[in-house]
């Protein structure tokens, strides 16, 4: 346990002590130095280092042991230490695998010569000079000579200090502009001042989770005296981040039903009893599940604000067609906004199938559309008459007025900013109401995750696919073996059936990955695909020509669609049954099942062969993990272990901070924790009016910065 006051500090580590009184303003005193230093912290990540607070904040992402610092001649194969040695020569080692660059140096220490070789890391070469004296982390190759595979590595400066080079030692994520070392020598010179930010937990609170006191927990993750205190420290410093966003999130949550009405749908009634009956198909237990907890949302005049997310292909538009008639069967009006073209195209079909029988209008609104039936559709929709309106972000331009909207279903959610997604709400709050809200989302999310980045929402897991699925066969394949691949899918074609040919990410520009679309399918046109239809589709065609490729490819005109992401969602041709992803490393891992997804729609055996000589441990891990599995939430956990949770919370777009020390793939029970105790805190003081929330909300503004808006709005 860590004791009270300054106790966490190293041994050997001689610093100021903490002044008697806590004086916060001291944290917000920017950092002293000269302009590029101020740049460089600037560039931290996860969250800028600007003031004094902000440096105390940026805790290191790991220790270098030195207590268990060995020389070179010593180490046995497979065994990994930190050794200190200085370079003597670096080369960059060729290899004959693409996209595999190894840089090796010669080094010596007072034990005599050896190697040191990193995979992957040009930059190396570039920063390390002969007669540079470099600590290394690594593990000795079990091969003649003394060879280590470096981990981590730093360089050392002739005036280094045992602060640098004895006990723990913290390693900082970094810059170019800014070194670990040099943000060691900050931190060492502000860390008195940790003690001048008055705790944000009740005391209550913290004696019975066993969390030490935050000056504390600041001071031992900087410079703990055992691995045990810094983990003890980061258990601290996560679990206020936690609580204080759960605190955010749950009172944005109570506001919200608070002040704004919906209408009270009622139970179920005759259209929707009519629409399940009609199904092509028997309902999972988890799409009757969600159906259930929508109805009960409905019969509330709290907004619903839900959750669906689910599986490629686990039902979800059906879910979002019962939450959509409910409205209709009440006299009022659905809307479903989806975030592309193709998207919405899909589902104004899928819809209109599964509704006009039942003789319910679907009305499409589209960018693009001609101006007389766009009219048509406006007018239609401002009377107020019931319907469901299918559409794009043309649903929130100002000419469109709702005349009785309550159930709004926005899809793929996280590709809405959250303003995109309000102005759909406020449509029906211009009505004097507010409108029952159900998000989607076809990219799984852990659960841990979901309570955390969506825990201002109600979840509803589809976690079941429907009966006849059968799982895409995945693999992955070298590039040289690309004609093989081709060949099968030459056979396919001749049996009857379509496929896909997605090209690489080769930019950040659209209209640099339309031209290497253009270009693969040309190329394939003239090659491996001579004498079969070929076309292209990709998001900087005009909305009309789009349409009209994909009614092709649905009919069957076109074999073959060469394109990029943008069949990722909202593409569905159950004669499609292979998929080739070329350069598959260069994706993510959530994009990736996206994208296999498009396939094993149908009743015939579907493939998906990922082209790829992946470089990088992540890439490879990613990539079997894509063949090991078609579920796409243990996908998530992997993506989550690979990625952590950063790229997920971006995705939701809503303003919520980037975590310094949360980290959800190892501090999920931590997390489960912080939301129980913050809806506990917040059944006691509802308001945050008491001296202790007061504390809270200023930690909440020290630590989230500008972003403490998600914490403070109505």
């Amino acid at each position: 346990m860590i004791a009270a006051g300054f106790a966490g500090v190293a041994a050997g580590t001689a610093l100021p002590q903490p002044h008697r009184a806590p004086r916060p303003s001291h944290l917000d005193e920017a950092v002293p130095g000269d302009k590029r230093l101020r740049s460089g912290l600037a560039a931290l990540r996860p969250r800028p280092v600007v003031t004094v607070g902000d440096l105390l904040e940026h805790v290191p992402f790991r220790h270098e042991d030195f207590r268990d610092a060995r020389l070179i001649a010593d180490l046995r194969p497979g065994e990994e230490a930190t050794v200190v040695a200085t370079v003597i020569s670096i080369r960059q080692r060729p290899t004959r695998r693409r996209n595999l660059v190894i840089v090796e140096a010669q080094v010596r220490d007072a034990s005599g010569p050896g190697a040191v070789i990193w995979f992957n890391q040009r930059y190396v070469a570039r920063q390390l000079a002969p007669g540079t004296v470099i600590s290394v982390r690594g593990e000795r190759k079990a091969s003649i000579g003394a060879e280590i595979v470096a981990k981590q590595h730093e360089v050392m400066d002739e005036d280094d200090g045992a602060h640098h080079t004895s006990g723990l030692v913290p390693i900082y994520r970094a810059t170019d502009q800014v070194s670990s070392r040099r943000i060691r020598n900050l931190v060492d010179e502000h860390l008195a001042h940790a003690g001048d930010a008055p705790d944000p937990l009740p005391a209550e609170l913290r004696a019975r989770l066993g969390l030490p006191l935050r000056r504390d927990a600041v001071v031992a993750a900087h410079r703990p005296r055992s691995p045990r205190d810094a983990e003890r420290a980061r258990r601290r410093l996560a679990f206020d981040e936690l609580f204080l966003l759960h605190v955010g999130l749950i009172r944005h949550r109570r506001e919200l039903e608070s002040a704004v009405v919906a209408p009270a749908l009622g139970p179920p009634g005759e259209l929707s009893a009519r629409s399940r009956a009609a199904l092509p198909f028997t309902p999972t237990g988890a799409q009757l599940r969600a159906m259930d907890e929508i109805d009960a949302d409905l019969d509330r005049t709290v907004p619903m604000q839900r959750l669906l997310q689910g599986d490629v292909g686990s039902g979800k538009t059906a879910v979002a067609v019962h939450a959509l008639l409910r409205a209709v069967e009440h006299g009022g009006q659905g809307a479903l906004m989806a975030p592309t073209e193709t998207l919405s195209s899909q589902h104004l079909l899928n819809i209109s199938a599964l509704c006009e029988p039942l003789g319910v209008r679907v009305t499409p609104l589209v960018n693009g559309m001609p101006a007389r039936e766009r009219r048509a559709a406006l007018q239609v929709i401002e009377s107020g008459e019931p319907q469901i309106v299918v559409g794009t972000h043309a649903l929130i331009q100002e000419a469109v007025v709702f005349g009785r909207l309550e159930v709004a279903v926005i899809d793929e959610q996280h590709r809405f900013g959250v303003d995109q997604r309000r102005a759909l709400e406020e449509k029906a709050r211009a009505t004097g109401h507010a409108p029952h809200v159900l998000h989607m989302t076809a990219t799984p999310i852990p659960r841990t995750l979901a309570l955390t980045v969506y825990g201002d929402l109600d979840v509803s897991l589809l976690d079941e696919l429907p009966p006849g699925r059968t799982p895409v066969v995945t693999r992955l394949v070298s590039r040289e073996r690309r004609g093989e691949v081709f060949t099968r899918m030459r056979r396919l074609l001749d049996e009857g059936r379509q496929a896909y040919v997605v090209c690489p990410l080769v930019s950040e520009s659209d209209a640099a990955e339309a031209t290497a679309a253009e270009t693969e399918a040309a190329r394939l046109s003239e090659g491996e695909l001579r004498g079969y239809s070929v076309a292209v589709l990709h998001g900087q065609m005009p909305v009309s020509e789009r349409r009209a490729v994909m009614e092709r490819f649905r009919t069957g005109e076109i074999q073959v669609l060469v394109a990029t992401t943008v069949i990722e969602v909202g593409v569905d041709v159950p004669n499609a049954v292979l998929m080739v992803i070329e350069e598959a490393d260069r994706f993510g891992l959530a994009q990736l099942h996206q994208l296999r997804g498009r396939v094993g729609r149908g009743a015939h055996e579907s493939y998906c062969l990922l082209l790829a000589d992946p470089g990088t441990d992540d890439a490879r891990q990613r990539l079997e993990a894509m063949v090991r599995t078609t579920d796409g939430f243990e996908l998530a956990e992997v993506d989550l272990e690979l990625r952590g949770e950063g790229s997920m919370l971006a995705a939701r777009q809503s303003g919520i901070p980037d975590l310094r020390h949360a980290r959800l793939s190892r501090h999920r029970r931590l997390a489960m924790t912080a939301r129980r105790e913050a809806q506990a805190h917040l059944d006691r003081d509802p308001e945050l009016s008491s001296p202790s929330s007061a504390l809270m909300l200023e930690s909440a503004r020290r630590l989230f910065g500008g972003d403490i808006d998600w914490l403070t709005r109505a």
